[in-house]
């Protein structure tokens, strides 16, 4: 049947939302063609999934789109903080917190930050990027079955518009299908988790008199809590567009045919507490928050990503960030076993790694949503109990104590108590600002397209000659910096501290002899404390033992 396929690519994407979109972004910045199939006619019409943690943004840094996603975001640039009142009517109410990040301490760990842009507004910037680099994505076109063999899957996809049907033959499915995921249920993938915590109606309105209630408080989010009229205020332009979440009990037998444009008005009327405003109902959508995680990532060449992965509590808007951080995850495994330089066996290590994030995550975001009495969720017992305190740990912090990494504490948390961000073995490799060729940049954007081996240019190991040897002889498009020849310390970085410039080694929790290999995604997959007696020796079998082609 793949012989006679009408179309053939190395990898099909089903699902053109955010994670979908993210991993054509991805595929495309790695050279790997691809084709990705979407339902619906468009991006997204709904202001939703606003909340873009430090994590992904220096994911898009990397991709070279962080300047546009800024550009779509600046209506919202000012707006910090989550606010709860019981009305917005004078200044009743306490900030959750004011601001997300107090102080300017992140800059310790990451070259960027957070920045809320609106699913509606950032889907169009990853599409045009995804295109810019070659992508072929197709809305209203739709995965109506596939099968797979040992060499690849076979998918028959049909166009919405015309009605008409084409195969298409890829190496590797990605399934990016929603949480309801035709393609999970057809691989009989289970889920594992509480399970439906609480529903909501998202209601998009305008009012040009809601702004001078809410007056100079740039809240991301405002939770109110009228008993009669609870609910969660977004601002999408803080003058007259606005989304509103109100609780929605199915489980008492309440319809969505009861939400009607007048009990609304009078619902938003009252949690906001001016009986006289101006609401103009423009659109309704119902939505449910769950806390599942699928038992398995991906079965054959079949992989899972997103909310067909994993499903969470909205409250701190983990769910959207863990879905691109999957698809970022597995694309670079998925670019390096098309390429040849990895053995298949990588992608086993996409499971290992992803799926006790997401377990985690999970647990997480529920015990935020009890932390800040999210309207309408009302947990049972043993839901929302996991760890509270700040978020940091959970966004910039987790690790992978197992899969493509070499010498990663086993015993270590998947997401610790704080964030140690010093070079350990599957932790995320840390930030420091250098210069290359005179330009100012981050470690962090050094890690795209290859493993890249750190050693100083003073060591009496000679790791970067190993690593050219390694790269020649293999193929595997391993890049080494000496820190002191090829990057040089950034003058800049180290201004107003009261410590000479930052050391690299020590930073990466090594020497200046030691070296520290990081990963595509900018994971730390392995580190040596000191020279090596061999370093060539050392190397190969580290990166055999990484990239599974031992």
């Amino acid at each position: 049947m793949h012989q006679e396929a009408d179309h053939r690519v190395p990898v099909l994407i089903v699902g053109g939302s955010l994670v979908g979109l993210s991993t054509s972004l991805f595929l495309g910045r790695l050279g790997v063609p691809h084709l990705l199939v979407e339902r619906h006619s468009g991006t997204s019409i709904h202001p939703r999934g606003r909340g873009n943690n430090v994590r992904t943004m220096e994911l898009y840094r990397v991709a070279g789109i962080e300047p546009d996603i800024k550009a779509a975001a600046a209506l919202l640039a000012d707006n910090h903080g989550i606010l709860q009142t019981p009305t917005l009517v004078g200044d009743a109410g306490e900030w959750l917190f004011k601001h997300i990040d107090p102080g300017g301490g992140l800059a310790r760990f990451s070259p960027t930050g957070w920045c809320l842009c609106s699913q509606n507004d950032l889907e169009p910037v990853l599409l045009k990027g995804a295109r810019a680099l070659g992508g072929d994505l197709r809305y209203s076109h739709e995965m109506e079955s596939f099968e797979q063999d040992g060499d690849g899957v076979t998918a028959v996809v049909r166009d919405r518009t015309t009605d008409e049907r084409y195969t298409v033959r890829a190496d590797y499915l990605v399934a990016a299908d929603g949480p309801r995921s035709p393609v999970r249920n057809r691989l009989g993938i289970g889920q594992s988790g509480p399970g439906d915590l609480f529903a909501n109606v998202s209601v998009t309105f305008r009012s040009k008199l809601l702004a001078d209630v809410v007056g100079e408080r740039r809240f991301i989010c405002c939770y109110l809590t009228d008993p009669d009229a609870d609910g969660a205020l977004l601002p999408v332009d803080n003058k007259e567009h606005w989304v509103f979440h109100a609780p929605w009990h199915p489980e008492r037998g309440e319809t969505l045919e009861e939400f009607t444009e007048d009990r609304l008005q009078r619902h938003i009327r009252r949690a906001v507490g001016a009986p006289d405003l101006d609401v103009e109902i423009t659109g309704k959508a119902s939505w449910r928050a769950a806390e599942r995680v699928a038992d398995r990532y991906g079965a054959g060449r079949v992989f899972l990503a997103g909310d067909s992965a994993h499903e969470m509590s909205p409250t701190g808007a983990f769910g959207s960030n863990t879905g691109i951080q999957d698809a970022h995850n597995l694309a670079w495994k998925l670019a390096a076993v098309l390429a040849g330089w990895a053995g298949p066996g990588l992608l086993e290590t996409y499971d290992t790694e992803r799926r006790p994030v997401a377990v985690a995550t999970s647990a997480r975001a529920s015990a935020r949503s009890v932390e800040h009495s999210h309207p309408g969720f009302a947990p049972a017992p043993g839901i929302g109990g996991g760890k509270r305190g700040g978020i940091l740990n959970v966004v910039l912090g987790y690790r992978y104590p197992h899969g493509a990494v070499v010498g990663a504490d086993p015993a270590q948390d998947v997401v610790p108590d704080a964030v140690r961000l010093t070079g350990e073995p599957g932790t995320r490799a840390p930030h420091l600002w250098l210069r290359r060729s005179g330009t100012r940049v981050s470690t962090l954007d050094l890690y795209e397209r290859c493993p890249v081996l750190l050693s100083d240019a003073r060591s009496a190991a000679d790791w970067h000659t190993a690593a050219q040897r390694i790269a020649q002889d293999t193929g595997v498009p391993l890049q080494s910096y000496r820190i002191g020849a090829d990057l040089t310390y950034d003058p800049q970085a180290t201004a107003g501290e009261e410590t000479a410039p930052p050391d690299w080694a020590r930073a990466h929790g090594t020497t200046s002899d030691g070296a520290v290999l990081v990963r595509p995604d900018g994971f730390v997959a392995w580190r040596a404390p000191a020279a090596a007696p061999d370093p060539e020796g050392t190397l190969r079998e580290v990166l055999a033992a990484v990239l599974r082609t031992g």
